[in-house]
């Protein structure tokens, strides 16, 4: 009988959804999960904003724009949605980073920033 894994988020505790609209996650689940092919290591739950968007687009990844052939619909400020953890550390390296969701988080999150630097952009 095998065991179904259990994700948890940076605090420790089952991961939490991020958000199902607009859906998001690596897997399209509204979960910020990841495995071995998710290069991009989108496990940040973050609430974005038009600081960040700006900052990104400018920074080669346009979250703005619709990618209807991706089913991506483009992001707006107050969405919530699982970034890559190095575009992440690269937004809060230049204090840019927008707020996140912790118990959305994927403790994955944790090999590229320390929990003390995440707490300080929670929600």
């Amino acid at each position: 009988m095998s065991e179904e894994k259990i994700d948890k988020n940076v605090l420790g505790t089952k991961l939490k959804l991020c958000c199902n609209d607009p859906m998001t996650g690596y897997f399209r689940n509204g979960k910020c999960q990841t495995n071995e092919f998710d290069i991009g290591t989108h496990t940040v739950c973050a609430i974005v904003t038009n600081e960040f968007l700006e900052f990104t687009k400018l920074n080669g990844n346009d979250l703005i724009t619709p990618r209807l052939e991706f089913n991506f619909p483009g992001l707006k400020e107050g969405d919530k949605w699982c970034l890559c953890a190095i575009r992440f550390k690269e937004a809060f390296d230049n204090n840019k980073a927008p707020k996140i969701d912790l118990e959305a988080t994927h403790e994955k999150t944790l090999e590229y920033l320390n929990l003390d630097d995440l707490k300080q952009y929670s929600i």
